[in-house]
């Protein structure tokens, strides 16, 4: 009959739910203290009292910047070297778990030996950058020689497609992508005839050469120049924007969070007291602690705290190492 409509109908499927990709970095109830060897005995057991660091939790998803923020002291290298197993003698994870991207970090081995899945890890799912890029370096062999080592080292048989790369243009590939013009020159060079922000930048480079997807940046521009300092915060940037890299950036220069970060993370005595939206932490901030790191920033550049809920923080570009900054 016209204008009737068959009642029967097809079988109806459920649509595939799409897995949500996970975090690059994902850091839950995270707890360091030191380690105490008791007299007489093998073992290690942590002492009472409250922890070195924790508890930490963070997030950091690909293709964003999350700086962790706070004074000397106050835990924030530490907590980057747990991410990686990377703990100092003495200290010992206690609680907690890290995960990068999706794989659980468990640091040492029993006889303190890093296992080859960790191995891997280090070079290929993620890269540690460094305060002093000098100590990262061996002054006796050049430039040329750390990028073969470090192929050599996490790319083996022939790394991910089969083939490894040659070297030498894998190498000046990074190189020129972090600004380098003359990359057969660099390669040439050894690490004492460098500057720091040149380092600095050797220090990215190999990062990239893996084309690791997250980097840990530690305070990375604090022994530079205005003007270095500049150079390489644009180039964290770059590499973010072009590779979708995801980076957690320590520094206490609170400008360099307002021109960096997506999220901020603020840590006191160990652990994370407040963290959010960098926008939203400047703009109205929650935790006592957070509110007087912003109150001493303004007075250092002379301006007055925000106001209302949608104040963004302006910051004078040559008095900072946001300099450049749009």
């Amino acid at each position: 009959m016209n204008g009737m409509t068959s009642s029967t109908t097809g079988p109806t499927t459920t649509p595939t739910p799409v897995p949500t990709p996970e975090p690059a970095l994902l850091v839950r109830g995270l707890e360091l203290r030191r380690a105490v060897r008791p007299a007489g005995t093998g073992e290690t057991t942590p002492p009472p009292g409250p922890p070195l660091v924790g508890p930490v939790d963070l997030t950091v998803e690909r293709g964003q910047v999350v700086c962790l923020v706070g004074p000397s002291g106050c835990g924030k290298s530490l907590t980057c070297m747990s991410l990686l197993g990377m703990l100092p003698d003495g200290v010992t994870r206690t609680a907690g778990t890290i995960r990068v991207h999706g794989q659980t970090v468990d640091g040492q081995d029993a006889d303190g030996a890093p296992p080859e899945r960790l191995r891997l890890l280090r070079g290929r799912g993620a890269a540690y950058v460094l305060q002093n890029p000098a100590s990262c370096f061996d002054p006796v062999f050049t430039i040329g020689a750390h990028f073969q080592e470090t192929l050599a080292a996490h790319l083996p048989a022939g790394g991910r497609n089969g083939t490894r790369p040659d070297w030498r243009a894998a190498a000046r590939a990074a190189l020129r992508e972090v600004g380098f013009d003359d990359a057969r020159a660099i390669l040439r060079h050894y690490p004492f005839q460098m500057s720091g922000g040149m380092l600095q930048r050797v220090m990215i480079a190999l990062a990239l050469v893996l084309d690791v997807p997250l980097l840990i940046a530690d305070e990375p521009t604090t022994d530079l120049d205005l003007p270095s300092q500049a150079r390489v915060l644009d180039l964290l940037d770059q590499v973010r924007r072009t590779r979708d890299m995801a980076i957690l950036l320590v520094t206490h220069d609170l400008s360099v969070a307002a021109r960096m970060a997506h999220r901020m993370a603020v840590m006191r005595h160990g652990r994370v007291v407040e963290q959010g939206d960098v926008r939203e932490l400047f703009a109205a901030p929650r935790h006592p602690y957070t509110r007087a790191l912003l109150a001493a920033h303004h007075r250092l550049y002379g301006l007055c705290p925000p106001q209302g809920d949608d104040a963004v923080p302006q910051h004078p570009a040559p008095s900072s190492a946001a300099a450049g900054r749009p």
